[in-house]
């Protein structure tokens, strides 16, 4: 008979907290389905009413981490990894890896979907014809040892108890509690059997968290909680009042990337270095700029896509391999941009079919946003504020008419920092 984990709930209902023990019980119960749908909701809304404290955060991460696999390495380097809390534009996880791996570090990067207004790394890398995502577990430990990176989606064998306690949190509104978002995150993050991790946790108008009290405070429950668990690791809180890379959707963003690898440049590279000298000094490492001017990163990043099915020479041709739009239109406007709502973009893209509202959704690679201004740039009948990219000419007026809606023109004050604080496990 499974042990009752009624007492638990009841404890963190009540204020008195969660030891280890009865994290364990929950995220066994989560993982084997003796903790029912009705208990799982339960705790979950004691933990969003009643909160967590910094012992009880880290023992539920450990027990959701140790409800599967946790993957242990045998590489000549440290595994590595960074985890974004998600945005618009925002293509940071595939210039990073394989700067970081250039540098002599391994990236095991588990990733996800898209949902809601914001895109997701698997999504952008499944527009490349051929790409797997889904790896076994034998196929990822051999990419990440010859390539140096690779980018998957997390197998049902790793965190399953996440797995179950996500779709309950959804259904039961318990989504917003940071203690289990933490849990989460870091569940999964934990179980590839990392040296290091770095955290960018976006703040503004595109994130999920918009105030800056509640961006500072996942991040700093993020560092306790991974640091608790084992982990070295740093979190940034970063800019999202504008898209972090002057495109949305997923080929435009690969394009994009793309661009960064072969010599661009622009916010999206700025904070992809930034984020890789991070993941690279809390290992030892260092040389982030050099892998990146050098194109070593962009050789790491050619190798990825062939060692995960893609084509060898994505990177010479990406019009040759990337899907397009058929039809594109100019956002006209006329001054200087102020301000974006940059989740109404998010949800612009999704319109056009570009990502999805439920996780069941078919995802159009080749529509979204693309040559967007960024604030305090102007618009002018020579210079739009960016181009649609749609599969119908109806889709695509929609779609001007949002974004156009979407950027406040006049006065305003400057763009702030791309970074905006960082924290560390001394904080």
């Amino acid at each position: 008979m499974s042990p009752d984990p009624r007492p638990v709930i009841a404890a963190v209902r009540d204020g008195r907290g969660l030891d280890e023990a009865g994290a364990a019980l929950i995220a066994r119960g989560l993982a084997d389905g003796s903790v029912s749908d009705a208990q799982a909701a339960a705790f979950a809304m004691a933990v969003l009413l009643q909160g967590l404290d910094a012992r009880g955060r880290v023992a539920l991460t450990r027990a959701m981490r140790d409800s599967g696999t946790v993957l242990r390495w045998d590489l000549p380097g440290p595994a590595v990894d960074k985890h974004s809390t998600g945005g618009i534009g925002d293509t940071v996880s595939l210039v990073l890896a394989p700067v970081v791996a250039a540098c002599g570090a391994f990236v095991p990067m588990i990733s996800g979907r898209g949902l809601g207004h914001t895109g997701g790394t698997l999504d952008k890398l499944e527009a490349i014809p051929g790409f797997r995502c889904a790896l076994d577990r034998q196929a990822f430990r051999r990419v990440v040892a010859e390539v140096g990176c690779a980018i998957v989606a997390a197998g049902p064998e790793l965190a399953p108890a996440d797995a179950r306690l996500y779709a309950i949190r959804d259904e039961s509104a318990t989504v917003g509690s940071i203690d289990l978002i933490t849990a989460s995150i870091l569940s999964k993050k934990l179980a590839a059997g990392l040296d290091a991790l770095v955290l960018d946790v976006k703040q503004g108008s595109g994130a999920f968290l918009r105030g800056p009290d509640a961006g500072l405070a996942l991040a700093r429950a993020l560092v306790g909680a991974a640091h608790g668990a084992g982990c070295r690791v740093r979190a940034y809180v970063t800019d999202m009042d504008q898209p972090l890379a002057r495109a949305a959707g997923n080929a435009l963003e690969l394009r994009e990337a793309i661009a960064v690898l072969t010599g661009g440049t622009g916010a999206l590279r700025d904070l992809s270095l930034a984020l890789s000298e991070a993941c690279l000094g809390l290992v030892g490492l260092s040389g982030a700029a050099e892998a990146l001017a050098g194109g070593h990163a962009a050789e790491r990043f050619a190798r990825m896509v062939a060692a995960q099915g893609g084509p060898a020479d994505l990177l010479e041709h990406p019009d040759r391999y990337l899907p397009s739009a058929p039809v594109v239109l100019p956002i006209p406007a006329r001054g200087r941009v102020a301000a974006i709502d940059t989740e109404a973009l998010g949800h612009a893209v999704v319109a056009l079919g570009g990502g999805r509202l439920h996780a069941g959704d078919r995802i159009d690679p080749r529509v979204g946003l693309a040559d967007l201004l960024r604030i305090g740039e102007e618009a002018s009948p020579d210079r739009p504020l960016g181009f649609v990219h749609a599969a119908s000419d109806a889709a695509a007026r929609a779609a001007v008419a949002t974004v156009q809606a979407a950027y406040l023109i006049g006065d305003g004050a400057a763009p702030g920092p791309l970074i905006r604080c960082e924290v560390s496990p001394d904080d």
